[in-house]
């Protein structure tokens, strides 16, 4: 018969291993969930891309009938024709944009997805992307942190006159970083310098700052918010 002792021993042991198995089976939620998201983007940037490919074949299909129309208005000498004409085919041409493709099938989702929906509102977007795996982070910490820095800028550009948006994304010393910056008709700082999110501060880029500086912070990562000729800057780099 076991004494109290082997017993409480046998019992230690074996909630150690109760504990591995919980923490197993975290681990492999956790990788499932991580997967399930990466299925979700990958089949979204695949519908994405066709979508993109019709709207580029029947641009193709449209162009020769729209060059008949504008050959037509020249040759009767109908000069403002042709050029309202040829101003509506531009104006087409504008409001399509090509698929973002990094290698980074999380990147590319969030991108194409944020990017097109700055475009809905009238902001100008120029971007400067660079094929960066951010591996040392989660994806979720990842999502996260870009969806907030871009809606941050989305937020603050689209009841601009003229909104304008330059995302860079670029390995620099040992880091992976993101800079944002979009066009400010006053300070931001000046009114917010705390970066406070609040409802009357939502133009303001207060919305998800908090949470931008936290998980930069937990990678040991840098983060910077700043003026500069009219704009309003956000940085982040994490360590490599």
């Amino acid at each position: 018969m076991k004494n109290y002792r082997q017993l409480q021993k046998e019992l230690a042991v074996q909630e150690e291993k109760n504990l591995s198995l919980i923490a197993q089976k975290s681990e492999l939620e956790y990788q499932l969930s991580v997967q399930s998201e990466e299925v979700a983007y990958s089949r979204k940037q695949e519908s994405d891309i066709r979508s993109l490919h019709q709207s580029v074949r029947q641009l193709k299909h449209d162009m020769k009938n729209h060059l008949m129309v504008l050959a037509s208005y020249l040759n009767s000498g109908d000069y403002e024709a042709a050029k309202a004409y040829t101003s509506e085919i531009l104006d087409k041409l504008n409001s399509m944009h090509s698929y973002i493709e990094t290698g980074n099938s999380l990147l590319n989702h969030i991108l194409n997805e944020k990017l097109e929906l700055a475009r809905s509102y009238g902001i100008s977007v120029r971007a400067e992307i660079e094929s960066l795996s951010f591996s040392r982070m989660h994806s979720i910490d990842f999502s996260a942190l870009l969806t907030n820095l871009l809606d941050n800028s989305i937020e603050a550009s689209k009841n601009e006159p003229f909104g304008e948006l330059h995302l860079h994304i670029f390995q620099e010393r040992g880091y992976d970083a993101v800079s944002i910056k979009n066009k400010i008709g006053k300070s931001v700082l000046e009114e917010n310098p705390e970066l406070r999110s609040t409802k009357e501060d939502k133009e303001q880029h207060g919305i998800g700052i908090t949470q931008i500086k936290e998980i930069v912070t937990a990678y040991d990562g840098i983060y910077d918010f700043y003026e500069k000729e009219g704009y309003f800057c956000s940085r982040v780099f994490i360590p490599q």
